[in-house]
């Protein structure tokens, strides 16, 4: 929102608000309001959710009134009184993500390997497996993800800003070049896996869709999550018997990712020249003067309300139009149709720039804003602590989960490095950003690189990645409804 003062009226301490009504393309390069929400620094560290002074706010608020508003849930629910609705379904969800993401950040050193993720995803499911989780939490966070459908609100936001928020001229230009380390490292991972998979007696598909594909989405918000749709929509059974096995392996990946991370950067360190082109000391391509086809232009540091509810409508459109050709053509998943649809109108200019700078503002609010959230939801909803630790005990999973950040790693440095990039560099983006979480995972593994200043290449393997993966995922999926 913009502010007018008065010229004739020096006294007045605080000019009124006037409301801008004009909806312009150049709106959001001239109202202030809302400050980007992905720039915010918390505690020395970027892109941590619910940013703040480090000990004295939790979830943006101050502790005291923190404590006054949980205590109003928590007590409306120990009475019965807490409805389920989507005003409860907000209450809970981020009160209960902004305290876990509050403690995960508050640990060194484990937070850096996603302790504030984990902390999300796992603590509300293991309350509720011993009984300490109040029923009436529980029923508000699982109508607030299923009945109200916040989790298509959120994948939705999600695609919407990964497409729309890359320029046109960089998807027609670097795209084809970043692409080819892109898609050989997903075309290798899928198959690899696959095949050890089969080896160890896992399944050739199960080990791509349960392990693979959810890994080398580049994020929960393209990967576990909407999946665990995708599947349930196929095989006819519930999602919530997909979401752990799905969940424990993105966030295992993540760890391992932030480690394999850290030994190249090391490695690069003692022998930068093990061979020509193994380390580019942060430099991605090895050829000079394409440097610049592989650059994002920097997001504008502020938005407005009006953009934020444009890109909120025309991204819930094109969701219901996804869903509208999903029921006639069933073979692909509403989530896909809208990709489909999106990738049309990006790529054919026939969206407005203000609109499509409407929707990755949208994006960037839930990605910045909701993630906490929707992991508490997601954890309450659908996640078995009993079906987690299944997946954990077995040594094929966790075989196949270590070997999918191995090879995805490999795999991208070779290939990137047969077309004129730098091995180290290119192994991390596109190959370990792909499997990690996406974020925060994206922060965590760079930062153990040492490699902050390649987070515009990480967000391009983000988006064309994860977009890409949910994409084949919703082709391969009646292969798993076949083998089951």
């Amino acid at each position: 929102m913009s502010t007018v003062t008065p010229g004739t009226n020096t006294a007045a301490p605080t000019p009124p608000p006037v409301v801008v009504h004009d909806d312009a393309p150049h709106e959001s390069a001239h109202l202030e309001g809302l400050a980007h929400p992905v720039d915010k620094v918390s505690d020395g560290r970027r892109g941590v959710h619910h940013g703040g002074a480090p000990w004295s706010r939790i979830a943006s608020m101050p502790i005291p009134l923190y404590l006054l508003m949980a205590g109003v849930v928590l007590t409306a629910a120990i009475t019965g009184t807490l409805e389920p609705s989507m005003v409860s379904g907000f209450a809970v969800t981020m009160l209960l993500g902004g305290l876990f993401i509050w403690i995960g950040n508050r640990v060194p050193v484990i937070r850096d390997f996603g302790l504030p993720t984990i902390l999300c995803t796992f603590t509300p499911a293991t309350l509720v497996y011993f009984g300490l989780m109040p029923e009436g939490i529980t029923a508000a966070a699982a109508a607030f993800i299923d009945d109200f459908g916040f989790m298509d609100l959120f994948v939705i936001g999600v695609i919407a800003g990964s497409i729309l928020g890359m320029p046109r001229a960089l998807l027609l230009k670097a795209g084809p070049r970043f692409v080819v380390p892109l898609l050989g490292c997903l075309t290798v991972t899928f198959l690899m896996i696959g095949g050890v998979g089969l080896l160890t007696g896992f399944g050739f598909m199960e080990a791509i869709l349960m392990v693979a594909a959810p890994i080398m989405a580049g994020g929960l918000g393209l990967g576990a999550l909407p999946m665990s749709e995708m599947y349930a929509a196929r095989t006819g059974n519930p999602a919530e018997s997909f979401m752990g096995a799905l969940m424990s392996a993105v966030v295992l990946a993540n760890v391992f990712c932030i480690i394999f991370a850290g030994l190249l950067n090391g490695l690069g360190r003692r022998r930068p020249q093990l061979f020509a082109g193994f380390n580019g000391e942060g430099q991605l391509i090895r050829t000079t003067g394409d440097a610049a086809d592989l650059t994002i232009p920097e997001k504008s540091e502020s938005s407005s309300y009006i953009a934020i509810a444009k890109g909120l409508m025309f991204a819930m459109v094109v969701f219901v139009a996804g869903s509208m050709i999903g029921e006639f053509l069933p073979f692909l998943h509403a989530y896909a149709w809208s990709i489909i649809i999106m990738v049309i109108v990006k790529i054919a200019g026939w969206l407005p720039q203000d609109v499509e700078d409407s929707a990755t503002d949208f994006g960037d609010l839930v990605n910045a804003i909701w993630v906490p959230a929707l992991l508490v939801g997601v954890s309450l909803t659908y996640i078995d602590l009993g079906e987690v630790a299944g997946s954990l005990s077995d040594p094929r999973f966790l075989l196949l989960t270590f070997l999918c950040v191995v090879v995805a790693g490999l795999s991208s440095g070779v290939i990137g490095w047969l077309v004129k990039f730098n091995f180290v560099e290119v192994a991390i983006v596109p190959g370990l950003v792909m499997a990690d979480t996406g974020g925060s995972g994206d922060v965590s593994v760079l930062s153990a690189s040492d490699r902050m200043h390649l987070m515009p290449f990480a967000a391009i393997t983000n988006r064309i990645g994860g977009t890409l993966v949910l994409f084949l995922t919703s082709l391969l999926v009646p292969l798993l409804a076949t083998a089951a």
